[in-house]
């Protein structure tokens, strides 16, 4: 399959519900065969450029267009949000649903699932329930997926976010290798541009909607650096940003946080499925603690474990086996509004808690609920969301979800915060917004803890957990 020519001419998106657009008057071109990084801060459309090549917009996603878009060839779209893609239950199938709707042989569907599995690094049976995959792994999932059908027009949409260095190392040269020998046109949606810089041919940058730099990669780096940091790109060999200050009002829990502790504990996670009930152990004898006034960093491969844990410090998941202590009554047994009171949570898809049709309610939803008064203006400016009060939570990017998610959930000043990948999608600007949250936090009293691969979140911690396999390691 050869790359793929594709052009926009006086494009222009506005979402369902937006009073403004997205993107307007867009023009720009991607010739055959090159490998393009688009860059740009939370929000900046680089998303719906990648939806609106692959013809999602309009049809699987509502709003108005205007201008036009223009393909010459099959394209592959790996989402921002990997679960959004999942059509079979276990990850021989689900890679093998791309070639079976190309009409390929038996053969060939096979061999090209195991060869892109392989590929990816997930190595597992490929009976393997897709259920029972963490963030990361569903991720290569996906993109083991795309890279099956072999497109002419490669899209990516921050494809090593919830992946750590080895493994997103791995999967970054396998996808550039699979790139230049199919000769795929390849464009690159990432925040943490440094790792693909050396390896494309062209970068181009959004700020609201617009191209703002369109160049070499060499002359990216040399010419562009200033600009750059303003508009919230994480540029290579600059210093971390510096967390913001979060007034401690809008933090403080009404009590000290808790001391979580877990002893030899054991989660078995259950898929049950027409095809019968298939056990995964995801956490095997973890003993180890959450301090109050403390940042806790759960840390390791994807797979290790990390979520799980987090979610059993929540109440969310009931142990197999070991104890958790620390709260009394214990958090997996408390009603929902007496969950709520004690603990703010935001998973790993944030979307997945969503219960109010504008982002202003979402914030002050639980905060509602438990009586609780908020300061909501205040905070979507501080997670410079207040452009997007009135819009629907489901119509913003990835990035801008995790934020919202991250407000609705500690709005109302839990003692104990836990926040599975809290800066995945974010650049320097709202990375400095989530982050410093995170530390006031802590200072305030509560118990924090976050999971993630994120090496600038995990030096502001004051412990690491590391994972593995379903263990603490260190």
């Amino acid at each position: 399959m050869s790359g793929a020519h594709a052009s926009f001419r006086g494009f222009g998106w506005r979402p369902l519900g937006r009073r403004e657009e997205v993107i307007s008057g867009l023009d720009l071109s991607f010739s055959p065969g090159e490998i393009v990084l688009l860059a740009g801060g939370s929000g900046a459309g680089k998303s719906t450029v990648l939806r609106a090549l692959a013809g999602l917009l309009g049809e699987a996603v509502p709003g108005d267009q205007t201008g036009t878009v223009e393909v010459s060839a099959a394209c592959g779209l790996l989402l921002q949000n990997p679960a959004d893609s999942l059509v079979a239950s276990t990850i021989g199938r689900e890679v093998a649903f791309g070639p079976e709707n190309l009409a390929l042989p038996h053969d060939e569907i096979w061999r090209r699932a195991h060869e892109c599995l392989a590929q990816v690094g997930l190595t597992y049976d490929v009976r393997r329930s897709t259920s029972a995959l963490s963030g990361g792994e569903l991720q290569r999932l996906a993109l083991a997926g795309v890279l099956a059908i072999r497109p002419g027009l490669l899209l990516l949409d921050e494809p090593t976010s919830m992946l750590d260095d080895d493994t997103a190392d791995h999967v970054r040269r396998r996808v550039l290798e699979a790139a230049r020998a199919t000769g795929a046109t390849t464009i690159v949606v990432e925040h943490r541009i440094g790792p693909w810089l050396p390896y494309c041919d062209r970068v181009v940058v959004l700020e609201r909607g617009q191209v703002v730099a369109d160049t070499t990669p060499s002359a990216f780096t040399a010419e562009h650096t200033a600009r750059m940091l303003d508009a919230g790109v994480w540029m290579p060999g600059v210093p971390d940003p510096t967390p913001v200050h979060v007034d401690a009002s809008w933090v403080t829990p009404d009590r000290p946080g808790h001391e979580l502790q877990a002893e030899e504990l054991q989660v078995d996670l259950t898929v049950r499925s027409l095809q019968g009930r298939v056990t995964h152990r995801a956490l095997d004898g973890v003993t180890t603690v959450l301090h109050a006034g403390e940042l806790t960093a759960l840390v390791g491969p994807s797979g290790a474990g990390k979520s799980t844990l987090l979610a059993a410090f929540a109440g969310m998941l009931r142990p197999t086996a070991g104890t958790l202590a620390g709260a009394e009554p214990p958090f997996a047994r408390r009603r929902s509004k007496e969950l709520a009171m004690a603990v703010g949570f935001v998973p790993q898809n944030p979307e997945h808690g969503f219960l109010r049709t504008t982002v202003r309610d979402e914030v002050a939803c639980t905060a509602t609920q438990l009586g609780r008064s908020v300061d909501v203006d205040s905070l979507l400016a501080l997670m410079r969301l207040d452009h997007l009060a009135g819009a629907n939570p489901f119509q913003l990017s990835g990035g801008e979800q995790r934020r919202l998610a991250v407000l609705a959930a500690l709005a109302h000043r839990p003692a104990v915060v836990l926040l599975d990948e809290p800066t995945v999608g974010q650049d320097r600007h709202t990375w400095a917004a989530v982050a410093g949250w995170s530390l006031a936090a802590r200072d305030a009293g509560a118990t924090v803890a976050v999971a993630t691969h994120d090496h600038a979140l995990v030096e502001l911690s004051d412990t690491v957990i590391q994972l593995k396999n379903g263990q603490a390691v260190g």
